[in-house]
This record gives C-alpha cells, structure tokens and sequence, in this order.
C-alpha cells in the first residue's frame, strides 16, 4: 500500500500491518464475514442434539485462562459495531479458554489484524486498533508477560476508524485497457471497500474469461489510499491469455464413486470451447448427484500441447447411507409420521435407492381407517448425457381421507432431463391399479398413463427462497385398461419470491394454480385423480380436501377443475425465528374450468424456525367464508415453507 503526502499517523511498524491487512482484506475478503466463531451444539426446543468440538477441545486446553472481551468503537456505526464483532476472534471465542498468557497475547495480536482487515473491508483505511489486557495496552506488555489476577481477565479492544474513504482515479491496464471500471462497480466517488475492490476484479477476470479464455488472470495491482482527500486509488492490469477449448478432466478424491464417472457427469467435452458459467453448472451437476460433500473445479495454469485447458476436479465424498423420520401434526387432518432408508452410491456412480413408508391420520381416523403408505425409488443418472436421469418406483397406499377410501399399486418408470440449470423436463410410463369406494360407488381401476413436466426454476434457496420464481406445467393423458374411460389432466403452477429489503428480512411470495381435466365426465375419473383443495398445503382454515363440491352425506367428491391462490409476507425476526402472516383462497368445480362464485378464503399467522435442514413451519388460520361442517380454525405444523 503507497501513502501519500505522509499523512499516516500510525508508526512505521503499524503501517507495515496495515498494508498486510490490506493485502488479506483484498484476496481473501471473505474471511472477515467468517470470521473464527465457535462451533456450537444445535440445540432445537430446548433439547441439544449433539456436542459441539468446542466442548471436547474445553477439556484439551493446557493452563486455561479465561477472558471477557469488550469492543468500544464509539464513532463506528451500527454497521461497522458488527462487522467488528463478527471479525474478533477475541469477542467470538470469550465463551472459551485461551491457553495460558500467551495464548490470550497470541490471540489478541491476531484479533488486531482481522479488525484491521474489517475496517478495510468497511473503507476505513486511517482506522487504528488498540488492545488492552488488564489495563495494559498490548504493545507496551513483555513477551513474557503473566495475567495472574481474578479471571477472567478483562480486554479491551478500542477501535477508532477515522473517515470513510471512497473511491478516487480508477485505471484499468494490460488486457482490460479497453474496459469501463464503471461497468463492474469501479465509480470514483463509489464504495472503496476492500469487498467491493474485490468484487470488481473478480468481475473483470469473469468478464475476460467470459470470452473463452481460462487463463485471465490480475497480474498487477497498486492500491493507494490518499490520506488528504480520504479516497482510494486503483489500478489493475490484467492479461487475458489466450481463446482455449477443454482439455482432459481429472478427478482427485473419489473412493467410492467411480472416478471415470464423475468426469463424464462434469460434462465438460474435450475440445469444447471453454466458459466459466458451464464450470459453475459443472460444479452444481457434481453436487447435485448427492454423493460429494464438496466439490471443487480448478482450471490448470496453463495449455497443454493442444492449447486446451486441463480442469481438475477435487471432490470430497459424503456418507452414501441415511436414514430418518418425520412427521406432521394438524387439528383437522390428525398426526402424521414416516420413515425412509436411502443409499446415493448403489453401484459405485451416483445411483440412488430410497424406501420409504407412513402413518397418517392418527387421532383423526379410527384405526381402522389409518392411512398406510409404503414406496421404493430407485435413480440412475447420466444414462444418456450427463444432464439426464433414469428413475423407477413402485408405490402402495391404502388412505381414507373423507373424500373417498382407496388401496392402489402404482409403478412408473421415466427419464427427466435438464434443458438447462433452471429448465428441467421429464415423461413418465406408469401403470395404476386401485380399488376406490366413494359417493359413486365402488370401483375398480386399471389406468395407464404417461405424465409428462417442464419446471422452471430460478429461486435462491429452494428451502427458503428470498428471490426468484418457480413455474411448472404438467399434462397426464391417462387411459382406463378396464372400462375404456379416456381423459388428460392438465395443471399450470407458479410461485414468486421478492425481498423487500436488501437484508432479505422482508419477503413477499405469492402462487397461484389452475388446472383441469377434460375428456371424461367426474364420475369416469378415479375419485383419486380428480381435484381437491384444503388443508396445511393448499387452502389453509380449512380441512383436508373440504374445499370444493360435496356429496349428499357431505362428503368431498372433488372436481374437474381446479384454482388457488395464496400470498404471504415472510419476516425474518431473528436469525432463527420468523413470522408469516399469510392469506390463501381456493375453488373445486365440477366443470371444467373453475366457478369463482364459489371461491373459499382463509388467513392466518405462522411461525418459523429457521433450522438448517429447513424452516420448521407451524401456521395457525381461520376460514374467512365458513362453511357448514367447516372448521373453525385450523392449526398445521411440517418442515418447509408452505410453498
């Protein structure tokens, strides 16, 4: 780092540190936004699941000393107060002993330099950190130094900032001469953060690879903060190299998994010309088979003989067995539980197995009319190009719900297939046999079908989406082997996601459905296969299947058409507990396009927790246009979002 006009007031040695942290802040930035926080147990209602490593290492620790840390940083802003939390190790780890004095001077010489690097990556490049243990500043303290009194021993960390610097004269040179900076977020005047430094460039070398170029790279970088006009200086020479097309891949880490496997399921064909996009779907696709905990895409850092680029990939494989249970719980549709078994690496590429088998209706039925249900999947992709996948399964169930009482064996076998990272399409062959009493008698049914599916998807987070929207559209052409019945059943669905805040604390989703079954009349289509809306996933207020025509013992028979809609408002109270205030509406008609004369609404509030293997939802609603035999309220609990 250059300073200009000696305007630095810290000594010699401390503007050495600076420039060290300035370095670090810049290529290694995010660092700092993960800064060493201690492992914790997950605990969940109260109850902890497992322990954390922090408490086994507790128990290691040689001559342990405690300590409270306290960061006074008096002019910073609500911003900076925690981003220079987040960045202590000293504030991270006050919950645990530090071995003996000199682990406690270690730590704290270490702390200075990641809050230095956090002021960095804040624009505050005339900051100053000083670091108190037991009243003695941490410069003027003996190497030696022994802190025998009463623990734990109080340190204080004093942070002054100084102004915030904003971004001064920007050139781009080498390769990128002929580059707006302005276009990648490089604006004199604009934020001259170490984190927005680093972003820009990260965006100019993704730019130059962008054109086929693997090799771009920053060759140089001059960095100087003018101390007189509080602003920052850049300049950036990059080399593009050379156009190239793939290489070999090679895998390194694969036990298990078949290595051969893993580079075909990369995708990435020889001779192709290179993109640093496919490398990112290279990487999601390697994931996406479930087998790796982590997988990582490396270019070589040069041309073979051909002038392609070799790409090395480094996976890391996880568990291949799992197992667990679940359940759902409602007041109007009873307890629910289940259980599954999988394998992700059947034969050694990918291929997964999973059985699985519920209860529902517990509490809510009598025990005669539980309703049991019991399945295996089996999954094989890559069988004709790597964004392909095989699956087979087979499906008994025998339910009850108040519509109709129903045993069936279903087996399908299909093949879906990704257009793109976002577009996936799939058609299925299955085969239904069943056995179904309702309000129009008892009937038995053989109906062959193909389902056939196009899913957009571009959400964040599929568990808990900020932004983006999901749209599917599926058709099934269906035909009765035993009675002749002909019918195709059509519905269209789409969720979108959109946050209020930059935080994401706020977020609006809203969906909406629509479907309907022509060529046959109600009674020809299996009481199954017809539509039905209510309950903790469709119309919430009211009970499962109770929105939409009834029978004369006031029974659902379900419809020919379908429509729902529902908006909610997501907060985000804490980083763990939510709050959804949420209005759904939904019709059944016996036609085939939907009557809205006949519309049911509810509204409600759910809570969320915020676990990592997902929200863990319990929604509490009333329907607004109650009906008889209509619940007053209804309470559903699950994992998930509601959509």
């Amino acid at each position: 780092m250059q300073v200009k006009d000696g305007q630095m007031s810290e000594s010699g040695a401390h503007a050495r540190r600076l420039s060290h942290a300035l370095l670090s802040a810049l290529l290694g930035s995010t660092l700092i936004a993960t800064a060493s926080r201690p492992a914790a147990a997950f605990e969940i209602f109260g109850i902890k699941l497992w322990n954390s490593a922090a408490d086994k290492e507790d128990a290691e620790i040689v001559n342990p000393l405690r300590y409270s840390a306290t960061i006074e940083a008096p002019e910073a802003d609500q911003d900076l107060q925690k981003a220079l939390e987040n960045a202590s190790g000293l504030k991270g780890g006050e919950d645990r002993p530090v071995s003996g004095s000199l682990g406690l001077m270690t730590k704290a010489r270490g702390d200075r330099e990641q809050l230095v690097a956090a002021l960095y990556a804040n624009a505050y490049y005339e900051g100053v950190v000083d670091i108190a243990i037991a009243g003695k500043s941490l410069d003027d303290l003996p190497p030696d130094a022994e802190f025998n009194g009463q623990q734990p021993i109080p340190v204080v960390v004093t942070v002054r900032p100084g102004p915030k610097f904003v971004l001064g004269n920007i050139r781009l040179e080498g390769d990128a001469a002929g580059l707006m900076g302005a276009d990648y977020g490089l604006i004199a005047g604009g934020d001259a953060s170490s984190v927005a430094v680093l972003k820009a460039e990260a965006r100019i070398v993704r730019a130059l690879k962008e054109e086929g170029r693997p090799l771009a790279k920053v060759t140089d970088r001059e960095i100087v903060a003018d101390h007189a006009t509080s602003t920052l200086d850049v300049t950036l020479t990059l080399a593009a190299g050379p156009v190239a097309g793939y290489g070999e891949t090679t895998v390194e880490g694969t036990e298990a998994v078949d290595r051969d496997f893993t580079a075909y399921m990369a995708g990435l064909k020889p001779g192709r010309r290179y993109s640093p996009e496919e490398m990112d779907e290279a990487r999601e696709r390697l994931l996406a088979l479930e087998v790796f905990s982590s997988v990582t895409l490396k270019e070589a850092d040069h041309l073979d003989t051909a002038g392609n680029i070799p790409i090395g990939v480094q996976v890391s494989e996880r568990k291949f067995r799992y197992f667990g249970i679940g359940g759902t719980v409602s007041n109007t549709d009873g307890l629910g539980i289940e259980g599954y078994w999988g394998h992700r690496n059947l034969f050694g590429r990918a291929e997964k197995l999973r059985i699985d088998g519920s209860i529902s209706g517990i509490g809510s039925n009598a025990i005669g009319k539980l309703n049991y249900n019991a399945g295996i999947m089996f999954e094989k992709p890559g069988v004709v190009g790597p964004a392909s996948k095989f699956f087979a399964n087979l499906k008994t169930v025998y339910e009850h719900p108040d519509a109709y009482d129903r045993f069936s064996t279903k087996g399908g076998v299909g093949l879906s297939y990704e257009l793109t990272p976002r577009q996936t399409v799939s058609a299925e062959l299955s085969l239904d046999y069943s056995k179904i009493t309702d309000v129009f008698g008892k009937h038995e049914y053989l109906i062959a079908s193909v389902p056939l599916q196009y899913v957009f998807d571009n959400r964040d987070d599929k568990l808990n989406p900020t932004k983006g929207f999901r749209a599917l559209a599926y058709v099934e052409p269906s035909y009765d082997l035993l009675h002749g019945a002909t019918f195709v059943k059509l519905k269209g669905e789409g969720s979108a996601y959109r946050a209020l805040d930059s935080a994401g604390k706020f977020v609006a989703a809203g969906r909406v459905g629509l479907g309907s079954i022509i060529g046959a009349s109600l009674e020809d289509v299996p009481a199954d296969r017809r539509f039905y809306a209510g309950g903790g996933g469709s119309v919430r207020g009211y009970a499962y299947q109770g929105v939409g025509p009834k029978g004369p013992d006031d029974k659902p028979i379900g419809g020919l058409s379908w429509f729902e809609t529902s908006v909610e408002m997501r907060y985000q109270v804490t980083e763990t507990i939510g709050i959804v205030p949420f209005v759904d509406a939904g019709t059944v008609s016996e036609k085939r396009f939907p009557d809205f004369a006949d519309l049911k609404v509810g509204a409600g509030v759910g809570l969320r927790y915020i676990t990592p293997f997902g929200p863990l939802r319990v929604d509490a609603a009333v329907p607004l246009n109650r009906g008889p035999g209509d619940p007053r309220f209804g309470i559903y609990a699950g994992i998930g979002q509601a959509f």
